[in-house]
């Protein structure tokens, strides 16, 4: 399993329910690596989705604890045990953690790979990714050249588990 998003060097990655920033290249690489996979998300990043609708071309698997929640298009389930006997119908290569905090959180023990789009700015967050700098479990194995889009500079870093 895989953790995919976009934080800041704080490692900020939402406010209010919204994506900090809005970077067209940071899609592009979201629906490039997912577009074809399985998607794992929280109640709530489904509620942010656009029309709050499943991600086309995507298994879309939400884990809410909400027993009336049931969107179309989407496969719930209640608990992190459910989530993993589902998964083993699925490359674990091309499962993808997109949010929410809590998701990110509860998953990254699960994950072997970390696709963050590092944003080099401050911005006001209220949900932020654990530090994999600082986690002895974790390394950077690879970081792109620094790129920019309106003033706005950002890498898209690989994080691998340290086995």
């Amino acid at each position: 399993m895989n953790l995919i998003a976009s934080a800041t060097l704080d490692w900020g990655i939402g406010y209010q329910n919204g994506l900090l920033f809005r970077v067209s290249a940071d899609m592009v690489q979201f629906r490039k690596k997912t577009t074809g996979g399985v998607v794992v998300m929280g109640r709530n990043t489904f509620l942010s989705m656009p029309n709050r609708q499943p991600l086309p071309n995507r298994v879309n698997i939400v884990l809410s604890r909400d027993l009336g929640f049931a969107p179309d298009g989407a496969t719930v389930v209640r608990s992190v045990d459910e989530l993993l006997r589902l998964l083993r119908d699925y490359d674990d290569e091309r499962v993808f953690v997109i949010g929410g905090g809590a998701v990110y959180r509860a998953l990254l023990p699960y994950c072997g790979k970390a696709y963050i789009t590092r944003f080099y700015a401050a911005k006001p967050a209220d949900t932020f990714l654990p530090d994999l700098d600082a986690s002895p479990d974790w390394r950077l194995a690879k970081r792109s050249v620094l790129h920019e889009q309106d003033g706005l500079y950002y890498t898209f870093d690989l994080y691998e588990k340290e086995r």
